[in-house]
């Protein structure tokens, strides 16, 4: 049986598939629950939701997990809970989709949670964080080492509950209209650049924008950056970055494991049967799969696609990237320093990404230093 296929006949086992099933608990002595007094009823009321995404329509990777998870919601309710999907800029801009969720102007929305850490610096780590993690050791911090539960108080003060859905894997360092080569070739640069990675490059000498996906390709173009980057070469070539800016860098060191979320509106939330909860977070998962599968799937030939095209692949410099891990951890202390909550936050995320280097830095290490050269 398929993975879909076995989370579809699960959920809906428990929610009685279509509006109005009835469900007949089993009791002990033969006898149903409703000769003993007890609700049988299973009600799948009609709910629409509308979710806003900050990502581009064309992105199908990015905002098509959306649409896949719209379309699963739909799949498992039988039809009865429906999510009108809309992307960055149809109703609210890219950048502002957690405030719609908190304003109740959307019951939920998807974003990367770095982007709003002018809010709060520890929302940086529902997504990622600078010499931080990779994707799997990522997802394994959020879903068993108690991240999420970690994170959702601060989510709660906002108004919305977070979901972790989806990750892009590790990025690629971005585009850049002329060489980079050392930490003083980084003094002036214009670069479109979220999260803490924008702050590690301010303090570096870089002039740092947070700009949404669909605005990026226009302001390289038109010089009013010089450099950007977005997530890796399948959605960075459907963006047309390749066409003004022909050095392509690696790594992304700011998001070696860039997580997505989806954030729903508390009261939203409250309002679900326990059965549409049960689907909406099977739907979730399932789309943030399929988001990481695809990436893996289409990053590969996307990327020689590119070279052929002329693109110059670089790798940032030692010096650079010396540089920018001792910015970077410097900054996560400062931060700690300040707010208790985030120091726990932190010290959580520290320890496990301590133990989790050690056992990549064996196996995984070993094999693709071997391997992935020869």
């Amino acid at each position: 049986m398929k993975r879909r296929e076995f989370l579809k006949k699960a959920v809906t086992g428990t929610a009685g598939a279509a509006a109005g099933v009835t469900t007949v608990a089993a009791c002990g002595g033969g006898e149903s629950a409703q000769s003993q007094g007890a609700p049988a009823m299973i009600t799948n009321p009609k709910v629409k939701w509308t979710l806003v995404s900050s990502f581009p329509r064309g992105l199908e990777t990015l905002f098509g997990s959306s649409e896949y998870l719209a379309k699963l919601v739909g799949e498992m309710s039988g039809g009865n809970f429906t999510i009108e999907t809309h992307a960055a800029g149809e109703l609210v801009p890219g950048l502002q989709v957690l405030d719609s969720v908190k304003s109740g102007a959307a019951e939920v929305g998807q974003s990367a949670s770095y982007y709003y850490i002018g809010k709060n610096p520890a929302l940086a780590f529902d997504s990622c964080v600078p010499f931080g993690l990779n994707g799997r050791q990522q997802a394994a911090w959020l879903r068993e080492g108690g991240g999420m539960e970690l994170l959702r108080p601060l989510f709660a003060d906002l108004g919305v509950r977070n979901f972790t859905s989806g990750n892009t894997g590790v990025q690629m360092g971005g585009w850049f209209r002329r060489e980079i080569n050392t930490v003083d070739d980084l003094k002036g640069l214009k670069i479109r650049i979220p999260g803490m990675g924008g702050e590690v490059l301010a303090r570096l000498g870089a002039t740092v924008q947070v700009l949404p996906g669909g605005e990026v390709y226009s302001a390289l173009e038109r010089g009013v950056i010089d450099a950007a980057e977005w997530v890796g070469p399948y959605e960075d070539e459907k963006l047309g970055f390749h066409k003004v800016a022909k050095y392509y860098y690696s790594p992304g060191w700011w998001e070696p494991g860039a997580s997505l979320s989806y954030y729903v509106g508390l009261k939203a939330w409250d309002k679900l049967p326990a059965n549409y909860k049960a689907i909406f977070e099977a739907a979730a998962a399932e789309a943030g799969v399929k988001m990481q599968v695809r990436y893996d799937a289409l990053n590969p030939p996307a990327l020689k696609r590119l070279v052929e095209q002329g693109v110059q692949l670089r790798t940032f410099s030692e010096e650079l990237m010396s540089a920018a891990q001792d910015t970077s951890m410097a900054l996560l202390e400062e931060h700690a320093a300040k707010d208790p909550t985030y120091r726990t936050i932190y010290e959580s995320w520290r320890s496990w990404r301590a133990l989790s280097f050690d056992w990549f830095s064996e196996a995984e290490l070993d094999y693709s230093s071997f391997a992935f050269r020869r």
